[in-house]
């Protein structure tokens, strides 16, 4: 990979040095670009900052001043209270951070600050930042002011800058002028914010001149997409003439990001589809019709439409490659089995492969039921198979007697052949391993590959992850399914909600209660598993079988467990998470989820999903964790009214979407990591996603390795952006 000035390490620019660079590299800056794609996370307007003279009492601020004077105060109760009086050219007022005394060693007198937060009154005005900034380090004649000597002595001789902020100070070196954008990078500890606006400060435009020699765009692409020129839009996000101009300049980071993602994704769906030729599958409705016309129900307008799009896929010479989103109830199985059984009558065999045994064995046994009557044998293949019984069923799959197989990893382990494997099927994907998924599709001849998932995402999203897929969403559930009624009880109907489960199991029915976590914690405040495990089978579900189940239990006895819940030998089942994605049990009508404020609101859904799965419907009872709160903060509120009000699993990921936003969505390790996405929103950002989708595979169709010159710029901006990426596509 030839280099380019960009790629010149960090340690090389003005204001770094070896020391520095250690610092940036821990925050994942290795080089010049690193840097110059190291964007600002906020930005003030100054005419959005309240001068100090105008701050009261009850007002919500963003206020910036020099620090004149600071200290830890310590309270009667041992709290330690840090408390800087902040000046302007307008006023003074004192800021106070409870608990946080070790900002008396990061912040300095004659630090420029700039604090967010709500004014209260504690002996006059002060400011309680929720956040603060270091816009700029105290000069050295500021270091040597007598106060910053002994900041301690200083704040305890003059008593009346703290309780009185009104009280006239020096005036502010810095006022903010007409205009200013103060904007805020992410920073470390060892890295702080001052410092990152001055290496910016005195490295920009060099970074902004070679990053013209990376625009890849040509102006009519731009202004069709409505895209502005890289160059200009990173000098804008670095130093914005004003806050509104930063929303363009970040699309467009936004659609590079998406861009080169869907282009990576695009070759690697193009070596799955197109290098290896795929099966022609010829159909001939032998088995097809059968099924349908078997079938005591029409099939819903999304499976058909669904079908469609699978049967088009295995009637090509390109391989499918395909994923199946479908919310809970919503059919995946029976689309899956038809795809199963276009194979089959092409004189090939189709193999399901499910996350665990007792849901393979579940699987095998529906389709056993679709397929009674068909000429088509149903293997099934898993780990507890053992002796002559699992030598006799490798024998009917290698012979070719087995056409349809259902079966776990035991699937792919050594010693299993196929006599002819034209088309693999993976549940649950996101619960393998990507080795385990591809394990079977590498098989020769190429077999097609459809993977579903139960955890609906919207589309602009899966889009974006799943740029290497088709993908194909079931919207619809059919109809006459019972939905199930959720509620929201408060921590004092306790006791009611568990007599109407103790009701419910009277009459014969069976209960999940699940708990965030496993035992009880000093950090957190929540009800766990293992304790009220104990309290449940004593106090309100005497008589009745109780098991726990979490996930400590080892894999055996689980398996034990859930084998007797499904059997009807154990009536409650108190758990945590592990059984968010599990088997249908047909007799489970209701769930109490408890601390329900402390699960994601398509966790609760996929939670949800566990009963109802029979003809009496069922009940979902969410109880958060304290007595007067719908669940805590106002998001959370409003994500279990969300949950409440609908069933539908592609509304309510949507909604946690928005709520949460992307980075608590996926969770911090995701974001940025497993999404690949540091600048694009997906709520922001959706539409961008399919002109980069259809640009990308358009590019990859026409260059599949991009090995022509005019796209020698691209190749070399994607094997720095997703080097790690690209070889962990690479392996199919």
């Amino acid at each position: 990979m030839s280099l380019t000035p960009l790629d010149k390490p960090v340690q090389f620019l003005k204001g770094v040095g070896p020391r520095r660079a250690e610092s940036l590299a821990r925050m994942g800056i290795l080089n010049a670009r690193d840097l110059l794609y190291h964007v600002p996370r906020r930005y003030d307007d100054a005419s959005t900052v309240t001068p100090l003279s105008r701050v009261e009492v009850g007002m919500d601020v963003t206020a910036v001043g020099v620090v004149r004077n600071k200290g830890v105060v310590p309270t009667r109760s041992g709290l330690r209270i840090f408390q800087a009086v902040i000046k302007d050219d307008t006023g003074i007022v004192t800021c106070a951070w409870p608990g946080q005394p070790w900002l008396d060693r990061a912040l300095r007198v004659g630090d420029r600050i700039l604090v967010t937060g709500p004014v209260k009154f504690f002996h006059g005005r002060q400011i309680q930042p929720r956040e603060h900034t270091l816009l700029e380090r105290a000069s050295t004649a500021a270091d040597a002011h007598p106060a910053a000597r002994d900041s301690h002595t200083a704040i305890q001789e003059t008593p009346t800058a703290i309780s009185n902020p009104r009280a006239a100070p020096p005036a502010d070196p810095h006022p903010a002028p007409h205009g200013t954008i103060f904007v805020s990078y992410p920073a470390s500890e060892h890295v702080p914010q001052w410092i990152f606006r001055r290496l910016i400060a005195q490295n920009l435009d060099w970074l902004l001149r070679h990053a013209r020699d990376e625009e890849y765009l040509p102006a009519a692409d731009r202004g069709a997409l409505g895209l502005t020129e890289l160059s200009a839009a990173l000098d804008t996000l670095h130093r914005p003439p004003s806050v509104d101009r930063t929303d363009a300049a970040r699309r467009r980071l936004a659609f590079d990001e998406l861009f080169l993602l869907q282009l990576l994704q695009a070759r690697v769906r193009y070596r799955a589809t197109r290098e290896r030729p795929g099966i022609v599958f010829e159909r001939s409705n032998r088995l097809i019709r059968a099924l349908h016309d078997s079938l005591p129900f029409t099939l819903t307008g999304a499976q058909v439409r669904v079908l469609r799009e699978i049967y088009a896929d295995m009637a090509s010479p390109r391989r499918m490659n395909r994923m199946l989103l479908g919310d809970v109830g919503s059919g995946k199985t029976l689309v899956a089995l038809f795809a199963m059984l276009l194979a089959a009558e092409a004189g090939y065999q189709a193999a399901l492969m499910a996350p665990t045994e007792i849901l393979a064995e579940q699987h095998a046994a529906r389709i056993r039921e679709f397929v009674a009557g068909l000429p088509c044998a149903v293997e099934l293949l898993t780990g507890s198979a053992t002796g002559r019984r699992r030598e006799e069923a490798r024998a009917r799959v290698a012979g070719g007697e087995a056409r349809l197989v259902v079966g776990t990893h035991a699937l792919i382990q050594e010693g299993v052949e196929f006599n002819a494997l034209g088309l693999v099927v993976t549940d649950e994907q996101q619960r393998f391993g990507v080795r385990q998924r591809l394990a079977l599709a590498e098989r020769e001849p190429a077999p097609d590959v459809l993977v579903m998932s139960a955890t609906p995402i919207p589309r602009s999203l899966a889009m974006a992850l799943h740029g290497d897929l088709d993908i194909s969403t079931l919207d619809e559930l059919p109809p006459g399914r019972r939905p199930v009624t959720t509620r929201l009880a408060g921590p004092e109907d306790r006791a009611k909600v568990f007599r109407e489960v103790a009701r419910r199991l009277g009459r014969g029915e069976q209960a999940y209660v699940v708990y965030p976590l496993i035992e009880e914690s000093e950090k957190a405040d929540l009800r766990a598993a293992e304790t009220e495990y104990e309290r449940l089978r004593g106090e309100h579900f005497a008589g009745h079988e109780v098991a726990l189940l979490h996930g400590r239990v080892p894999a055996d006895e689980k398996d034990r467990i859930m084998r007797a819940f499904l059997a009807g030998e154990i009536g409650v089942l108190v758990a945590t998470t592990v059984i968010e994605v599990g088997i249908d049990v047909a007799n489970a009508t209701v769930m109490v989820i408890e601390n329900a404020e402390r699960f994601g609101l398509s966790q609760l859904h996929q939670l949800r999903g566990r009963v109802g799965r029979g003809e009496r419907g069922g009940l979902c009872v969410v109880i958060p964790g304290r007595a007067g709160e719908a669940g805590g903060s106002s998001a959370t509120r409003e994500r279990l009214e969300v949950f409440a009000r609908t069933s539908d699993g592609f509304e309510i990921a949507a909604a946690d979407l928005r709520i949460r936003g992307q980075g608590d969505f996926f969770g911090e390790e995701q974001h940025g990591h497993g999404t690949g996405l540091r600048f694009a929103d997906i709520l922001e950002h959706g539409d961008l996603v399919g002109p980069a989708r259809a640009r990308a595979r358009g590019l990859i169709d026409g260059d599949p390795e991009l090995a022509r010159d005019e796209n020698a710029l691209l190749r070399r901006l994607l094997e720095r952006r997703y080097e790690d990426r690209a070889r962990l596509f690479g392996v199919g």
